[in-house]
């Protein structure tokens, strides 16, 4: 759908819009370019007013938002796709990036670096993220790492001063022990991690692999899956974790997970969700790495939350990159975005922000900064099938969670039927 500011406002007061609502006649401008986002109420208002903003100071190009939900925004993508009727500019996931690529329905962004897309101060890793066999096909608009939120109250009154940024799993496995005495089991250190495959993904690449390869085969082994099962079991075995029954799903509401309900003092998540998860809790939230391996390789990464690419379609890209410069380097503009999308990949925008950043926001940001050069690079997209792989991964952990398997027999059992899932997959 396509709708101005005005009408968007009038008619939603906010709320996410309709399906099926007309299009409408754009104004009477020289030039005009669409932009094509998934959003929610608060992206809507945030992108509605950029584009109103880049309008006031472009005068003569007239952009129309369409908007719609992540549950059909892929469908419309794919119509829109096929009927060669993309947006100018569309906002892009990671893990449909490729895809999208190679059906050429994207622009290649590098001829225009330097040329109206000013790059000059972006983060390297992030930019990275939106490259497709050496060239920029996508640009970040958000960056988002895996986290281990934690209750700095229940910290400082455990006596922890472990630096949470550079810590390893030795060190993890103290610290939860050390809340759990303290508290006396009322608090218990950790979530139980073992059916979380983002958890293990780090795990595995701190070991030198990634869990799919270039090719998209499974090429984690059996010894990667067992040991990270393992340490949790160790853990489970000292009454350092979460109750069994509440650690089986790896899908839990927000206000469900350890650290929010005050069962745990750490619990795992990205770090777009820190500031929701402090608007959940009374005492203040504190961000740690994933911890590490001694002499291991980066297991955490700098994950694009999304990007915002250029299509095959535009009728005139000239504008479009004008719009996408703006959207990454005009002050009143990232103003207006602020964190909503994910960390910004502009240094000087991140500052500009900082004077007005919440509590939380600042624990973010902070973090972002911290981890900067303790990350290793983006693994490859994941193929066809991951969804199910990652099932299995659960379905295997509850059974090592449970008892009913030991780590080394479910982790040998779970590669061979995660390849097979992705072989039907092909």
């Amino acid at each position: 759908m396509a709708i101005s500011r005005r009408k968007f406002l009038a008619t939603t007061g906010g709320v996410a819009l309709a399906a099926g609502l007309p299009s409408l006649p754009a104004l009477a401008q020289d030039r005009s370019i669409r932009h094509f986002w998934w959003g929610n109420p608060d992206r809507d208002r945030r992108t509605f007013d950029v584009i109103e903003v880049f309008e006031k100071n472009h005068e003569g190009i007239s952009v129309s938002g369409e908007t719609i939900g992540w549950g059909d925004y892929w469908t419309k993508m794919a119509t829109q796709t096929a009927g060669r009727n993309m947006a100018d500019l569309v906002q892009m996931d990671y893990r449909f990036l490729f895809e999208y690529v190679r059906r050429g329905a994207l622009q290649e962004l590098d001829p225009f670096i330097g040329n109206g897309l000013d790059l000059s101060n972006f983060d390297k890793g992030p930019l990275s993220g939106g490259m497709v066999d050496g060239k920029l096909y996508a640009l970040n608009i958000g960056s988002n790492s895996q986290v281990f939120v934690y209750n700095t109250k229940v910290f400082e009154d455990a006596g922890i001063t472990t630096d949470v940024i550079n810590w390893t799993w030795d060190d993890f496995a103290n610290v939860c022990k050390t809340i759990t005495e303290k508290t006396g089991g009322k608090i218990k250190g950790s979530d139980d991690c073992s059916v979380v495959l983002e958890t293990c993904e780090c795990w595995i690449r701190q070991n030198g692999r990634t869990f799919f390869g270039e090719e998209g085969d499974v090429i984690a082994t059996p010894e990667d899956i067992a040991g990270y099962w393992q340490f949790w079991l160790d853990l489970r075995n000292a009454g350092a974790l979460r109750e069994k029954d509440k650690s089986l799903d790896a899908n839990l509401p927000m206000s469900d997970v350890g650290v929010v309900s005050g069962d745990t003092a750490i619990s795992n998540f990205w770090s777009n969700q820190i500031v929701g998860v402090q608007a959940l809790m009374q005492d203040t939230v504190g961000a740690a790495m994933v911890p590490h391996k001694p002499d291991g390789e980066p297991g955490q990464f700098i994950k694009p939350s999304m990007f915002m690419s250029l299509s095959r379609d535009s009728k005139d890209p000239e504008a479009a990159i004008m719009y996408m410069n703006d959207w990454i380097n005009d002050p009143e503009e990232t103003k207006i975005l602020g964190l909503e999308r994910g960390i910004p990949a502009n240094p000087e925008v991140r500052k500009a922000l900082a004077p007005d950043f919440t509590p939380a926001e600042k624990v973010s940001v902070d973090y972002f900064n911290a981890i900067q050069d303790k990350v290793g690079p983006l693994p490859p997209p994941e193929p066809k099938g991951a969804g199910e792989v990652r099932d299995a991964f659960i379905r295997a952990g509850t059974d090592v969670v449970l008892g009913n398997a030991e780590p080394q027999q479910a982790a040998e059992l779970f590669i061979d039927d995660a390849q097979a899932i992705i072989d039907r997959a092909r």
